[in-house]
């Protein structure tokens, strides 16, 4: 169960410089973290930046095999800077579980400088992946919404908030991949009239289910192409 922080905690956590968010998101304690930075030179060196072919459709290092998601998927485009695991894991935590706001502005820094020509370009808008209104009311804030705040300032791009899920809230983490799947398990409906070209924005691409219901909603709200960025790529 979700448990709901006070007001000026939220407040007090949104305010924190990194430094003092780092304790969230250490892998080694006591190591020396510089001004600014989430995590310290030796985690920093651990994590494991996705390098070498990649699946342009799903974000695999290729081949990905039966992974993929089908050529008929209203997901065009899938791309993330890192693997999900070790210290990347512990940033996506500090963030979404722990409200280390100040982290997001790392990982939108990893994001826009290693994302492939043209993805984090106009004439595209940055759609975050919505979270339910429960979870959003529990934690205080939208993990999604922050990273896509903090991808903007970088890019210039506008964010366009034009998702929203309904039905009734989902747990991802520990669910297999064919249940994550399953038709109708997540329900998101658009807002208004989505950004002909759309770039979803998440903190963790897994089986891609959340990301297609997503895409399968802007696109039938009239969007013309639907790609996503993540700051890690589940890689089993």
């Amino acid at each position: 169960m979700l448990t709901r922080l006070p007001a000026a905690a939220r407040s007090a956590l949104a305010a924190a410089p990194a430094r003092l968010l780092a304790a969230h998101a250490q892998q080694a304690g006591g190591a020396t973290v510089a001004a600014g930075q989430p995590l310290c030179w030796g985690c920093r060196g651990q994590l494991r930046f996705l390098r070498g072919p990649r699946c342009p459709r799903c974000g695999l290092p290729a081949p990905c095999g039966r992974r993929c998601s089908p050529a008929a998927a209203a997901l065009a485009h899938a791309w993330a800077p890192v693997a999900f695991e070790g210290p990347a894991r512990a940033l996506v935590h500090a963030l979404k579980f722990r409200g280390a706001l100040a982290v997001a502005d790392a990982m939108a820094a990893q994001i826009v400088a290693g994302a492939p020509p043209g993805l984090l370009a106009a004439p595209a808008a940055l759609v975050p992946v919505p979270t339910h209104p429960l979870r959003r009311r529990a934690r205080g804030f939208d993990h999604a919404d922050r990273l896509a705040a903090a991808i903007a300032v970088r890019t210039g791009l506008p964010v366009t908030p034009c998702l929203a899920r309904t039905g009734a809230p989902t747990r991802q983490a520990g669910s297999s991949r064919a249940a994550r799947r399953a038709p109708g398990r997540i329900e998101v409906r658009a807002r208004g009239d989505p950004p002909s070209h759309a770039v979803l924005v998440d903190d963790v691409h897994t089986t891609g289910a959340t990301l297609e219901a997503c895409a399968s909603a802007l696109r039938r709200a009239g969007a013309y192409t639907v790609c996503a960025v993540a700051y890690a790529r589940a890689l089993r």
